[in-house]
């Protein structure tokens, strides 16, 4: 009668369980930060050459005021970004692209141009009246 076959301990973990977690493993921030940037130009290359993506781009270029251009901007930077997003291997990657949208879409904002109909106006800025008064080039002084 053959001898039974030796069971694998129950703690071990599969093969490709081990393969996945060294690929994961930090070896060193300065490290983990390139992996991401070549991660991110890897998505941005192949989610550039998407045509509903280029459509959104063109379209914003040909926006006629500020107001319609940045409007199409955001349209076209959460498409941008979703599809990158989706097509994301790990969170760390997620997250910094969630990071750079956001960066993107801050630039876009204009809260002094035009304010939202019903909300206050932004706080104007108060002179220091503790400041010494300025003398001119005349020997007079400003106030």
């Amino acid at each position: 009668m053959p001898a039974p076959l030796p069971s694998r301990p129950p703690d071990v973990p599969e093969l490709s369980r081990l393969d996945e977690a060294f690929k994961r493993t930090s070896i060193g921030k300065a490290a983990d930060e390139s992996r991401r940037r070549v991660e991110i130009r890897k998505l941005q290359n192949r989610v550039s050459n998407d045509e509903e993506i280029g459509t959104a781009r063109r379209s914003a270029e040909a926006a006629r005021t500020d107001l319609e251009k940045r409007e199409r901007l955001r349209e076209y930077y959460d498409l941008y970004y979703g599809k990158m997003r989706r097509l994301a291997s790990d969170d760390d990657t997620r997250k910094a692209l969630d990071d750079v949208k956001a960066a993107h879409v801050k630039l876009l904002e204009q809260p002094r141009v035009r304010p939202v109909p019903g909300e206050p106006l932004p706080p104007v800025p108060k002179k220091d009246k503790t400041a010494k008064p300025k003398k001119s080039r005349f020997g007079s002084t400003k106030r």
